[in-house]
């Protein structure tokens, strides 16, 4: 399996994660994309994947952190993103949600961030959080998806998932799709072609059924499998093999 977003520099793993990559081999979990939030994670997540085999990194600022970013960031996060096992830019994009960065700045960041991902020619991994038409305006605005996008944890409609599906965007599902009251999701496991979804856990955050409300962690990503399988009416077995190869052809893991 291959978790394609996963915070393992939070906090909240500090005291096991060692102990947790463990376990999430054991489970058949390979590869696990460590995404930044800011600077200090986006170091940490650098590091992470010095140490350990199956972490790779992606560096970026979210945009609740976007009233924190300037060139500084910039040139920090183009320094970052030579290191060898850094696959992307990400996590960004844009929260209108809590709007803890006001929206000018998350704009700001966002669009500036794309520019340094073209510029790199990485691929990003995009946060949308009740921002669906502007995210997508934006992204279509500066061709985005010449590297590659993933739109990390979707919450949007399956039509927009299909709008994005066109433009070559990967749409990636994490734990919400199995949540009782959680539709959407499971309606764009149906529509969105198996070759263009990958599957997460956003861990420590959205543990899914039957953990939901506990720590997330990375092995707990067969539940996400599996209820994308149940809606496709394939086999487990058949989404993690795809959703591997999809994943690494994307990162362009070998």
């Amino acid at each position: 399996m291959f978790d394609s977003h996963a915070h393992m520099d939070d906090k909240k793993f500090d005291k096991d994660r060692g102990d947790v990559l463990k376990a999430a081999k054991t489970a058949g979990v390979n590869y696990i994309v460590n995404p930044g939030a800011d600077i200090t994670s986006s170091v940490r997540a650098v590091n992470l994947a010095k140490e350990y085999e199956m972490i790779y990194a992606a560096v970026g600022v979210h945009p609740h952190n976007a009233k924190d970013y300037d060139e500084e960031s910039e040139e920090t996060l183009r320094s970052l993103a030579q290191e060898r096992k850094v696959v992307a830019i990400g996590e960004i994009g844009m929260d209108f949600h809590y709007n803890y960065s006001d929206k000018e700045a998350q704009r700001r960041a966002f669009k500036s961030q794309i520019q340094l991902s073209k510029s790199l020619k990485l691929p990003m991994i995009i946060h949308d959080r009740e921002a669906n038409g502007e995210v997508f305006d934006t992204l279509t605005a500066h061709e985005a998806q010449e590297y590659g996008c993933i739109m990390h944890c979707y919450s949007g409609s399956p039509e927009l998932a299909e709008e994005y599906v066109k433009r070559g965007y990967h749409i990636s599902l994490g734990g919400p799709i199995t949540f009782k009251n959680a539709k959407k999701p499971y309606e764009v496991a149906k529509v969105v072609p198996l070759e263009q979804l990958l599957i997460e856990t956003d861990a420590p955050y959205l543990a899914p059924e039957p953990r939901r409300g506990r720590r997330n962690e990375p092995l707990l990503v067969r539940f996400v499998a599996a209820k994308i399988a149940e809606a496709k009416g394939i086999s487990v077995e058949e989404v993690i093999r795809v959703t591997e190869a999809n994943a690494k052809a994307f990162f362009k893991i070998r």
